[in-house]
């Protein structure tokens, strides 16, 4: 081999030497970058994570505080420890009749009712991905309501007898609309606009039932259409407690695929969830609890409309709305009935200081709906 040769072939192994440490090199770059954005996304997670649970852990310490603040406050009030005597079940003069018999089952009620409210009103939006599929929108409380009116003004049946009605009622509508809607696919926007049409022929049932009630039974069907707290017994709040024991962890173990059908029911398939059988668990599950808080307590307004927005407000997008949205409506309901009884100068059942927070935030939500052209 002559030295021109030898000097090409050296030449050339280096070009080559160069050209791997430059591949090395490149390689080692895009690893180094994959790290860093994967040590980014753990990084935010975890930070999502310890947001999530802060808030929770600070809802649920407002609630605990305002439950105790309902059991202390009113035309009496009485010391912790006296309260925390009655409920451990220790005869306290006094306090054991009124914060034992009275103001014990109304506190407990509420919580009751806001997590029923804030759980069923979160996972309609979240699966239909839409913040006005409420049951207080889309008819399902306007069912119960119906019910429950007819029960009391026409049937004259007792409070039992009304509750099962009005269960039955919201469960029934739900189908309804469901059915209604369903045609091409279950759509957002659709099962609004059903759900409105069938509670609005569902309120005027309602007001035709009123226009012939007797003036007791008049009295006593607009007290539970207002949906009111007050004269709360522990046999009404018994079934929504084992409602919640027995629906909630239904929910909660679909939380994830709930999660998912948000991206789409095509999508949702591809990643293995089965979308219709999760839209049924849920729907179930979800009207089951408005059903029996409602059956309580009468269609509190807009708590469960109120609670998965504001959640999502304070917790974030990410992650499920379950939990948050409970606590959320647990506070909500709290709140309005201590404002009701003791805020205003007279005494409103919880649901027109509900219904008064509610209202504005309904018309305000429409409106930027509409400006960005509506939702599927």
């Amino acid at each position: 081999m002559s030295g021109a040769d030898v000097r090409s072939a050296r030449g050339a192994s280096s070009t080559a030497a160069g050209a791997d440490l430059d591949a090395g090199d490149t390689r080692g770059d895009r690893a180094a970058r994959i790290a860093s954005v994967a040590s980014d996304v753990a990084r935010g997670r975890a930070r999502r994570g310890r947001r999530r649970r802060a808030v929770i852990g600070l809802l649920a310490a407002a609630v605990l505080v305002v439950f105790v603040l309902t059991l202390m406050v009113g035309r009496t009030v009485y010391e912790p420890g006296e309260v925390l005597g009655v409920v451990l079940g220790q005869d306290v003069p006094g306090a054991s009749f009124t914060v034992g018999r009275l103001r014990l089952p109304r506190a407990v009620l509420a919580i009751a009712a806001g997590l029923c409210f804030g759980l069923g009103g979160v996972t309609f939006q979240t699966m239909l991905r839409n913040p006005l599929a409420s049951p207080d929108i889309i008819g399902i409380s306007s069912g119960a309501s119906a019910a429950a009116a007819f029960a009391i003004v026409t049937l004259s049946l007792d409070d039992a007898q009304v509750s099962a009605f009005a269960i039955a009622a919201g469960l029934a509508v739900a189908v309804l609309v469901w059915l209604l809607s369903k045609k091409g696919g279950v759509a957002g926007t659709r099962l609004v606009l059903v759900g409105i049409g069938v509670a609005a022929m569902l309120d005027s049932l309602t007001a035709y039932v009123l226009s012939g009630a007797a003036q007791w039974d008049l009295q006593e069907a607009l007290r539970w259409l207002t949906g009111s707290l007050n004269g709360t017994s522990w046999p009404q709040v018994v079934p929504v407690l084992v409602a919640l024991v027995v629906l909630t962890p239904v929910l909660l173990s679909r939380s994830r695929d709930l999660s998912v059908t948000q991206l789409g029911d095509d999508t949702a398939s591809a990643l293995g969830v089965r979308v219709d059988r999760t839209r049924l668990v849920v729907i179930l599950a979800a009207v089951g609890l408005i059903s029996f808080a409602t059956a309580a307590c009468g269609p509190i307004a807009f708590v469960a409309f109120l609670s998965g927005p504001i959640a999502a407000r304070i917790v974030g997008p990410h992650g499920s709305l379950l939990v948050p949205s409970a606590l959320v409506g647990a506070l909500l309901v709290l709140v309005a009935d201590v404002v009701g009884q003791f805020a205003l100068g007279t005494r409103f059942p919880v649901g027109v200081v509900t219904g008064v927070l509610g209202a504005p935030y309904l018309i305000w939500l429409i409106v930027r709906t509409d400006r960005a052209g509506g939702s599927s």
